[in-house]
């Protein structure tokens, strides 16, 4: 394997994490609903994956109970803001720190083990392609799965019907609700895809990206994550290439480190997140643009002359 290849490996595999939280928030997000949460969700299923696959050997069912533990987790943001109607912003944040202590407390005693690693998986013939074999026709199982869900989100939501009336409950739930969609039914499912979603992409880091528990080994992917829904306009293909750009940022900043640059350890480890700042003044000051060149921003509407 060349240097190029090695570099984009890592890369792929840096950007895999965050494309299926960012794929879980944004169907979230389509059907009304802001979940900030996200982090608590991943850091949750990197230690239900991990606890498991030490526990029975298995990564497979590791990863399979690491989805099923951010789908849970997800599970209690809806029935507190869903059901009881609570504030989103607020038990998101809580979600999070909630996530946060409890995987501590789960994974307190897994601290320190070498983890069961899921092996790549090789598609005869086409592995063997040059540099594209082993960077997409040779990987884990959740990577296929990641490419698999912007190709499954991208159809169900511009192609489908329930898409449609998903999309239209995040437009509107008061018209969505008269045209007789349950709208609370299918915010439901959104939250538990957007946690299952979560929980896989926390399975990928202590399965793959790094085969052990390290406590709030997250690192701040779930805020990455929701910044890149709003950075790709709720658009799965534009979700996909923030995902693989971030993620270029984020081994870019270790290979720099490897390097021995003269700038500082600490700024370098910060360039993911500077980053993200960065796209997110520049979609607001576009915005901001576009909305002073439209009649309706001046505060007037216009009128024709008569």
């Amino acid at each position: 394997m060349t240097l190029i290849e090695a570099v984009l490996l890592t890369v792929t595999t840096a950007a895999t994490p965050l494309l299926l939280a960012a794929m879980g928030e944004l169907v979230v997000e389509r059907s009304g609903v802001l979940n900030l949460g996200v982090e608590g969700m991943i850091v949750m299923g990197a230690v239900v994956a991990f606890a498991t696959a030490q526990v029975t050997g298995n990564p497979y069912l590791g990863a399979l109970f690491g989805a099923v533990a951010g789908c849970v987790f997800s599970l209690l943001f809806g029935f507190l803001t869903l059901t009881l109607v609570t504030n989103q912003v607020a038990t998101g944040l809580a979600l999070t720190i909630l996530g946060l202590g409890l995987s501590g407390m789960i994974g307190e005693n897994f601290v320190g083990e070498a983890g069961v690693q899921l092996e790549p998986i090789a598609i005869p013939l086409l592995d063997q392609l040059p540099l594209l074999g082993p960077l997409i026709f040779n990987q884990d199982l959740i990577f296929y799965l990641s490419i698999l869900c912007v190709v499954g989100v991208s159809w169900f939501l511009f192609r489908t019907r329930l898409g449609l009336q998903l999309r239209a409950i995040g437009d509107s739930h008061g018209s969505a609700h008269a045209l007789g969609i349950s709208v609370i039914k299918t915010r439901y499912c959104a939250v538990m895809f957007g946690g299952a979603c979560a929980g896989l992409a926390g399975a990928q880091l202590s399965l793959v990206y790094t085969p052990q528990w390290v406590e709030n080994m997250s690192a701040g992917r779930g805020w990455i994550a929701l910044a890149l829904v709003v950075f790709a306009s709720w658009r799965p293909l534009r979700v996909l290439a923030g995902a693989y750009l971030f993620g270029a940022v984020t081994i870019g900043q270790l290979h720099a480190q490897a390097l021995g640059f003269g700038i500082p350890s600490q700024f370098l480890s910060a360039l993911p997140y500077l980053a993200t700042i960065l796209v997110l003044v520049i979609i607001s000051r576009n915005r901001r643009l576009t909305l002073m060149n439209t009649p309706a921003s001046l505060g007037q509407s216009f009128v024709p002359d008569r």
